[in-house]
């Protein structure tokens, strides 16, 4: 490539990079400002996509807003501050009415209101919601639901056609991945980009290796179950991968690293979003035509792979305006479409029932290019899962994502600080330490 896409030019074109960025406030006021209106105060993400903030904020919640008599007040951090945010208003005891997340949050439960009232009447309205969404926040042992779920992103290959058609393979499978990733490396000197710093990206990455293998943090009844075959097998396969097929840079990657590396047609193949293809398209880079996306790789136990990014929303027990914060999660739910648009396909519905043509409308994406690029998103809830399957997101699991326990395992095993054997086991030590502390709390 000519040129080189650098950190400031993606969180113009709305790349991940928007994720790293900083607060960024807006304000909707009805048109009829009353002495007894209300005030709906939100905390949320800078979303991939500009124009999903713009339709959230001055279309949707304005709209919402005048409507419902409210001031909305949304405030928009950074991908990486919500959590930090989100803790200090628990401290606390207050800050926002609604929270708006896309990592695991059931450690919140006991700081949250039973959202079991918004599900009802969402399914009342639009049927259920999807498995995987359920699992996500919902808790078993309590009978409490913890949040509402929003919309999934969901976990693509992104792959580069034109590498992968001169080895003739397909990224289909995860031997193919490290067979055809090793032989693009050797002859083009561009590696797989699978991030193993402590950070987002890698979590999800890392997961949906394991969860192909049969691997997980926890069993279908809520056990640790890190330490496994299966997750041996996985921890051998990434060193493998690291060795041949990736480059060292990889272990001091931030969230958008892998962006780069494929938007400057230095890298072969990524797990991530549709994002990454949309950030070629908009910014016209001359890699868009070869971008394409794939599946999540068949792997020995299964083709799945976590939501790289759920949506969810959850309601502070502390919030002034609870019923408001209620009445605006059930509303959008209904917005879901729009959602689904604005978000550049970065947004599907998690209650299927709110855009019933989602086959028709992701087949016919006016902007990508080559004829059904996104068609494949029509059927990601085949492939996609929740954090912590075949279990429920649980505290425990919600803990060892934000603790980084998953990538540090992988690499001190890849860069051979620890065998693959050490590495799991201190891991797995760890992950009973974790469940244990949850167990003893009984919310496993």
């Amino acid at each position: 490539m000519g040129s080189v896409v650098s950190r400031r030019r993606l969180l113009k074109a709305g790349g991940s990079a928007a994720l790293a960025a900083g607060v960024a406030p807006s304000i909707i006021i009805p048109r009829r400002a009353k002495a007894q209106q209300k005030t709906l105060r939100i905390l949320k993400w800078i979303h991939a996509r500009a124009a999903y903030d713009e339709w959230f904020t001055e279309t949707y919640a304005k709209e919402w807003g005048e409507s419902n008599d409210t001031v909305v007040l949304v405030d928009k951090v950074g991908f990486a501050e919500v959590d930090s945010r989100a803790m200090a208003e628990a401290e606390r005891r207050r800050g926002h009415d609604l929270v708006m997340l896309l990592t695991p949050g059931a450690a919140y439960e006991d700081q949250v209101i039973d959202h079991r009232e918004i599900h009802e009447e969402c399914a009342h309205r639009h049927d259920s919601v999807l498995d995987f969404a359920k699992r996500s926040t919902y808790d078993p042992v309590t009978k409490r639901y913890f949040g509402v779920s929003l919309g999934y992103q969901p976990t693509v290959v992104v792959y580069r056609k034109d590498l992968w058609q001169s080895v003739g393979m397909e990224p289909d499978s995860w031997a193919n991945v490290l067979a055809g990733g090793r032989r693009i490396k050797l002859l083009n000197e561009k590696p797989v980009g699978f991030s193993l710093a402590p950070e987002t990206n890698s979590e999800w990455t890392l997961r949906a290796i394991m969860y192909g293998f049969g691997s997980s943090e926890q069993d279908e009844n809520g056990e640790a179950a890190l330490k496994s075959k299966a997750t041996l097998e996985t921890l051998k396969y990434v060193k493998a991968l690291y060795d041949e097929a990736m480059t060292k840079e990889v272990l001091a990657w931030d969230v958008v690293s892998n962006d780069r590396l494929m938007l400057n047609g230095e890298g072969c193949l990524t797990l991530d979003t549709v994002n990454v293809l949309r950030a070629s398209e908009s910014m016209n880079l001359p890699v868009a035509r070869d971008l394409r996306l794939a599946k999540v790789p068949d792997g020995p136990a299964a083709r799945v792979g976590p939501a790289w990014g759920l949506s969810t929303c959850f309601i502070w027990k502390f919030a002034d305006n609870i019923e408001g914060a209620k009445q605006f999660l059930v509303d959008y739910v209904g917005s879901s479409r729009q959602a689904l648009l604005a978000s550049g396909f970065q947004s599907l519905p998690t209650w299927p029932a709110t855009v019933p043509d989602l086959a028709a409308v992701v087949a016919e994406d006016p902007v990508g290019g080559a004829p059904g690029k996104y068609a494949l998103l029509a059927d990601a809830v085949a492939w996609t899962t929740n954090i912590g399957q075949p279990g429920h997101t649980s505290a425990a699991v919600s803990e060892i994502f934000h603790r980084g326990l998953i990538p540090t395992m992988f690499a001190r095993a890849a860069t051979g600080q620890l065998t693959p054997d050490e590495a799991l086991a201190q891991a797995h030590g760890e992950s009973q330490q974790i469940f244990q502390k949850w167990k003893e709390r009984r919310k496993i």
